[in-house]
């Protein structure tokens, strides 16, 4: 018989969704499968619960939620035998995109039922991970006046982007990779594992979740006409065209930026401070399984 835990974020896209018992019970009946239950109440919550429910060794743990939700509950299966599942009731669901889950609650909860399993590569930030991407340029300002909103809406995304693209100061930043060292001031350091980050939008279209490498893709400062020329390539997910974006595929690099106390990041659509002034990042090859199309 197999166990599920299923951890469901209640407000993952506006809390439309309706993930309840009998709604699962629906689908794996009680005499074929053990299912527990868990709901989140506050940010970093489905790590608490992830943690607890490994020790508990189910088969799968599965992520009802957004790519925030889907982050806190897989970072705690990183290198362990227990299988991600993937709900995706957020609103970006980049990862999921990633991976043919669809939105469709009963077509995802099917996927689960037929638990076909992949092997994804994870990326590392110090002590954390993330599975889709990461960013310490003006993406993470982006997420953090997105949060701010209260509205997890494309428009409030652009809105967003807007607002960042004035208030934004690139920083003295340098990145060692593949034996270089460069000192720049990006607009942009993004680093990507998926080719999607959410909303049908890429940076990073031909990323493979299973190469085991990371997608680098750096902008250095911009002027105002120049910015309007990058964001109109972002949603046409023409980034890689852009003259002023290098791209770089690697295993690891590692960043330092010696004018500031921490550093600030978007993981995974999650605004966080890193509490360093220098990090290191890495890829994870086959690090983690997920249940998938």
């Amino acid at each position: 018989m197999l166990y599920l835990h299923f951890i469901v974020n209640p407000i993952s896209g506006n809390g439309k969704h309706i993930i309840t018992a009998s709604l699962l019970h629906g689908y794996f009946p009680k005499d074929q499968y053990t299912i527990v239950i868990n709901y989140t109440t506050h940010k970093e919550h489905a790590i608490e619960l992830a943690q607890k429910a490994v020790m508990d060794n189910p088969d799968y743990i599965i992520a009802c939620g957004g790519d925030g939700t889907i982050n806190e509950v897989a970072s705690c299966l990183v290198n362990s035998t227990i299988k991600l599942g993937i709900i995706p009731v957020g609103s970006g669901n980049g990862l999921a995109s990633n991976l043919n889950i669809p939105k469709n609650i009963g077509q995802a909860i099917e996927i689960i039922r037929n638990g076909k399993v992949s092997v994804i590569d994870v990326g590392s930030v110090n002590n954390r991970y993330f599975f889709s991407n990461m960013g310490i340029g003006i993406d993470a300002m982006i997420i953090r006046k997105y949060e701010q909103s209260g509205k997890r809406t494309l428009l409030s995304y652009i809105w967003a982007a807007m607002s960042s693209s004035f208030d934004y100061k690139p920083e003295e930043t340098t990145v060692v990779f593949n034996k270089q060292t460069t000192t720049i001031k990006p607009l942009l350091l993004f680093i990507s594992n998926s080719n999607e980050m959410g909303y049908n939008m890429s940076l990073t279209p031909k990323a493979s979740l299973s190469d085991g490498l990371l997608d680098l893709i750096i902008v250095p400062e911009l002027s105002f006409i120049e910015k309007f020329l990058l964001g109109y390539a972002v949603l046409r997910n023409g980034v890689e065209k852009f003259k002023k974006a290098k791209h770089i595929l690697v295993k690891e690099f590692a960043v330092d930026m010696p004018d500031k106390i921490y550093i600030y990041a978007q993981i995974d659509g999650e605004y966080h401070n890193l509490e360093s002034n220098r990090i290191k990042i890495s890829v994870i090859e086959k690090g983690i399984k997920v249940i998938t199309v």
